[in-house]
């Protein structure tokens, strides 16, 4: 009887799921296996908001398998010499799982690869499964680029690009049963996990999708901005855990139709825009992608300044509401997202790696392509073709918190002021002490002398 391997790697979902559907038809048998990969914590990126919903995914993982007649085998270790050892206990000749695009993603599966050749095994990785094109399969015409550096066209080429048809998920999965497994985690098991941190695993994925399609996707273009109506999907953890396809969620939205699906694909452009970019430049994880900036601030208030920052305290409400948003949920509006890394890398002037680890830190979708580059297009040394833009965060909380209802959420301090005067709580000061911000503090910085000393710096670059 034949055995094959499948590694579950960012792709822990049944559906659509292209190197489990091949497994199964070349095999009378398959392994899903999952390797708790020791190295990922040894690096620092085993964030525990991510360990904790990891251990929700494989355990959801694993109660579909065995409604299908199957389960998750469980090992931990090095990943090429766990996967050697399952594929030799059970003659496995044949390897199959999803390719990565992050430097460590694409090295651990060349180790793999010449570790199951030399055994006599074969690898076979499946492209455009993170993804809904492919990185690399588009690059610019009539140009010797390897990747677009810019949305727009890559946008525009992206769009003609036939998305592959989504699989359905297997009816019956065989696993042989003498395969040994280490015990599931459990999100019990994980300390400091974010308070409001959401549940993983794909049928709360597919639940979490099914009411998006049903209340959020026609309004999305008109109200993704809106940080109090929390309008946006909040389907980005499971895009990184892979317990939702890419490419399953733009045929759905295409289906759908109208300016909602539009926004909402154009936004899963995005995320393949940035997963091309890293592919093709894997050092911008890291180092600037392309305007150079080496006058970062270092003085001896920058710390200082930081760790307000990452508190929630800036003095600038939205900017905070959205920090405290990040610490409790392990996940931030995406407008926060911007607000915030704007406010460090341009009113503080701190180099935008600071952010990103702080970030990578508490984000349960803390993804390297997406994080990274993020970070680097508000820093202005990356795909930005505006690298001087700086958010007023007073000006973008009065546009899309207009009566201060997500600031109120977040920062308690301030529920006594009304409307949109919350986001300049200095001018409460001086009013009753019932409408007073209490111990909220006064402003890290002034704007205009942020504005001023980044455009000095900037000139100095």
């Amino acid at each position: 009887m034949s055995v094959a391997v499948v590694l579950f790697t960012s792709d822990l979902r049944l559906h659509d799921h292209p190197a489990l559907r091949a497994a199964l038809a070349a095999a009378d048998e398959v392994v899903p296996l999952f390797v708790r990969d020791r190295r990922i914590e040894e690096l620092g990126f085993g964030a525990p908001n991510r360990r904790a919903f990891l251990a929700d995914c494989l355990r959801d993982l694993d109660a579909e398998l065995r409604d299908r007649g199957g389960r998750l085998v469980i090992r931990s270790g090095d990943v090429a010499e766990e996967v050697c050892r399952v594929a030799a206990a059970t003659g496995a000749r044949e390897v199959y799982l999803t390719a990565g695009v992050s430097r460590y993603a694409v090295r651990r599966e060349e180790r793999l690869r010449e570790a199951l050749e030399a055994d006599g095994r074969r690898l076979h990785a499946h492209d455009a499964v993170v993804t809904a094109v492919a990185p690399g399969a588009v690059t610019p015409a009539g140009s010797k680029a390897d990747h677009y550096a810019v949305f727009t066209p890559y946008f525009r080429r992206w769009s003609q690009e036939r998305i592959r048809d989504p699989l359905a998920a297997p009816r019956t999965v065989r696993v042989p049963r003498d395969v040994g497994s280490d015990a599931l985690p459990s999100r019990a098991e994980v300390s400091g996990v974010s308070e409001g941190l959401a549940e993983g695993g794909e049928r709360a994925a597919r639940r979490c999708l099914a009411a998006w399609r049903r209340s959020g996707l026609a309004r999305y273009e008109d109200l993704h901005d809106d940080m109090a109506g929390d309008a946006t999907s909040r389907l980005s953890p499971h895009l990184h855990f892979g317990t939702l396809s890419s490419a399953e969620l733009v045929h759905r939205a295409r289906s759908a139709g109208g300016p909602g699906a539009d926004g909402f694909v154009r936004q899963l452009c995005w995320r393949d825009f940035h997963h091309q970019v890293l592919a093709a430049r894997p050092a911008a994880a890291h180092d600037d992608y392309r305007t150079q900036h080496d006058r970062w601030r270092a003085d001896a208030s920058t710390e200082a300044e930081t760790e307000a920052w990452k508190a929630g305290r800036t003095g600038y409400p939205v900017v905070d509401a959205a920090m405290r948003q990040l610490r409790h949920e392990g996940w931030m509006h995406n407008r926060g997202r911007l607000l915030t890394a704007s406010f460090l890398v341009k009113t503080l002037y701190v180099d935008w790696r600071v952010g990103a680890r702080h970030f990578l830190d508490l984000l349960v979708d803390g993804d390297i392509a997406n994080n990274q580059l993020n970070w680097q297009w508000m820093a202005g040394t990356g795909t930005d073709s505006r690298p001087n833009r700086v958010l007023n965060p007073v000006t973008q909380g009065k546009r899309y918190d207009p009566d201060g209802a997500y600031v109120r959420r977040w920062v308690p301090e301030l529920r006594g002021i009304d409307g949109g005067a919350i986001h300049e709580p200095w001018k409460a000061r001086g009013r009753a002490a019932r409408d007073a911000p209490g111990d909220y503090p006064e402003p890290l910085v002034e704007l205009s002398e942020g504005l001023a000393r980044f455009k000095q710096a900037r000139g100095r670059s």
